[in-house]
């Protein structure tokens, strides 16, 4: 009896989990559809980092946490 109620509420888990990550990478594609790439790359340009690749991309990740790493190190490079 103790087997099925621990299994029971281990998918339960599961489920709420599946059902907040996918609400949360739902919430930041919305946020990246009202933000422009323009709009990052201005706030990388106003960052005195530009010698320091990391801190650059700490810097826009910290600003703009719906971007991943990926896409941070992409957008510097293109400045």
């Amino acid at each position: 009896m103790l087997t099925i109620i621990v299994w029971a509420v281990g998918a339960a888990l599961l489920l709420i989990n599946i059902f907040l990550r996918t609400r949360i990478l739902r919430l930041e594609g919305e946020l990246k559809k009202l933000r422009s790439p323009q709009e990052y790359m201005t706030y990388l340009r106003q960052q005195n980092v530009q010698d320091n690749k990391v801190a650059a991309i700490k810097a826009l990740r910290k600003q703009y946490p719906e971007l991943s790493l990926i896409e941070a190190n992409s957008l510097y490079e293109n400045l």
